[in-house]
């Protein structure tokens, strides 16, 4: 079965994103998806004709990595957003966490905003290890490198050019500020605790 672009359009007026930025990085996303799908029917395809063990498939293969894994980030960091924001409520178990393990959100907030700061192209991610019990902020370059095994995704900030150069140029900082005002905590509370 194949995957369906999920419908973003709630996020156009967002404060910050202009709605040409926004609908560029939908139609960005559903290229992730469309490619994801594609990829998928061609390995199987070759798989059926006895071409799993050539160079191309391997190829093939690599390459799903990197287009399953911009669909299904495009999906959490637009998954992550609303138009207004809705604020971490300083009392709840997730801020708790995050503050006893940083030491207060403001700590958290900043190494998250450093991390989105750094030069290069990727995304940035607070994930949650269940095994250790520990957040980190991670970088995930390429989509496909970067990724700690068995950490669940809790929010996720895209750092690609196309995210912000439209509306921000190099200013990245500015961006990142637009970024922290349209996260929905709910959401990423709610993964949290899934």
């Amino acid at each position: 079965m194949p995957y369906e672009p999920q419908n973003f359009d709630r996020l156009l007026g967002t404060t910050g994103f202009s709605d040409q930025l926004l609908k560029n990085h939908f139609t960005l996303y559903q290229g992730y998806v469309t490619n994801t799908n594609k990829l998928a029917d061609t390995m199987m395809q070759m798989v059926k004709e006895g071409k799993a063990a050539t160079p191309e498939f391997a190829e093939l293969k690599r390459r799903f990595g990197w287009e399953f894994n911009g669909m299904r980030l495009h999906e959490l960091y637009f998954g992550n957003m609303v138009k207004d924001g809705k604020a971490l409520p300083t009392n709840s178990l997730l801020a708790k966490k995050l503050v006893e393990q940083f030491g207060s959100l403001e700590n958290w907030e900043t190494a998250f905003r450093a991390v989105g700061a750094m030069r290069g192209i990727g995304w940035v991610v607070l994930t949650y290890d269940p095994v250790g019990k520990r957040f980190f902020n991670v970088w995930i370059n390429e989509h496909d490198v970067g990724h700690l095994a068995g950490c669940t995704p809790l929010l996720i900030m895209d750092v690609f050019e196309h995210a912000y150069m439209l509306d921000y140029q190099l200013k990245k900082a500015d961006y990142i500020a637009a970024f922290f005002k349209a996260i929905d905590w709910s959401v990423v509370e709610g993964r949290w605790k899934s």
